[in-house]
Order: C-alpha cells, then structure tokens, then sequence
C-alpha cells in the first residue's frame, strides 16, 4: 500500500515585488485563488500520478489545475487537505517581498501566534483526519493514492503517518510538483 503526497505546481499568481503587511493579507487571498496557469510538471511527477488508483485534492485552484496539468481527475475534493493559513501582524511602514513575509508569518504560526489563521494545533488535527481518509482510501482502492496538496499541510500529515506506522520510501524534492511516497509498515 502507497501514499504519495504531492505538492502543486508553481501558482501563476506572483502579485507586487515588494507588499506592506495590510497588502500582504490581499496577496494572500489572491495566491489562494491562483491555479498553475501554463507550469508543467516534470515527468518523474507525471509518472507517479499515473500510477496511483485514487486521486484526492485540496480545494484550492492551485492543486486542482496541478491534476489537470498532470491528465488527472479528483476522485475526493476535500477542505481537510486545503494548506494551513498564515496569520497577519500589522508593521506599518515596513514592506518586504511576499516570500520574505510568508516566510516570517509562517515561523510565527509555528511559534504560536495564529491571529486570524487557524492554529498549529487545529491544522493538527486536520492531519489526522486527512491521515485517516488517505489510509482509508488505500486500504479501498487496494492500490496507490495520490495526494495533490500543499507543503505545510503535506508535511504535518506525513508526520501523521509516519507516527501511525508507514515508512517514507521516497522523495523528489522540497519545491513546486515535489512528491512523497510513503508504503504502510
């Protein structure tokens, strides 16, 4: 039995260079309401996807439009697998590119601090649950499923996973269309 949990392509939303933090929460919204435009997977992606017997997704444009890029349709569309929010600090006067930001939000979600994000511990929980249907889905298609998610979300439901028993078996990289493929123990 196999899980491979896999990250979207490269979103085609990029937005300003340089955002202060009260734009940064519209360049936010506007990330999660990107797809893929024209980014291609590598063929290494593309030859997993192909193996796996149940597809699931995010919600999110971005993981839907990677699916169709790679020829493939959702078997399940579900809000459990949709990427952890980044909380918003307001520094005025302050503006840094949008990765810069995300990076920083999302070391201060780590930290604790979720102000109108959803905390580390709820997305948790959201892990096991997202765990439990992946294993499900497994056990039912008696054969490969593929996750098409987000970094944060993919990698707390591995730790899920690996807590629950499976092995990580191998690994195409940390970027856009990287994949991790897990075989229950």
């Amino acid at each position: 039995m196999e899980i491979i949990l896999m990250r979207h392509g490269k979103p085609a939303f990029t937005g300003s260079a340089r955002v202060s933090c009260r734009e940064m929460a519209d360049w936010i919204a506007q990330y999660d309401r990107s797809d893929t435009g024209g980014d291609m997977p590598p063929e290494a992606s593309r030859l997993l996807a192909s193996s796996a017997l149940n597809i699931i997704s995010s919600p999110l444009p971005r993981a839907l439009s990677s699916l169709n890029a790679l020829g493939r349709k959702p078997d399940l569309i579900d809000d459990v697998f949709r990427e952890a929010g980044l909380p918003i600090f307001h520094l005025p006067g302050i503006k840094l590119s949008p990765t810069l930001w995300a990076a920083f939000f999302r070391i201060m979600w780590l930290c604790g601090f979720s102000r109108n994000a959803e905390p580390l511990g709820t997305a948790k929980q959201r892990a096991v649950q997202a765990a439990d249907i992946l294993i499900t889905s497994v056990k039912l298609s008696n054969g490969p499923v593929l996750l098409m998610g987000h970094g944060v979300m993919n990698r707390l439901i591995a730790k899920q996973l690996v807590a629950l028993g499976w092995k990580a078996c191998g690994q195409q990289g940390n970027g856009y269309w990287n994949a991790n493929i897990y075989k229950s123990g």
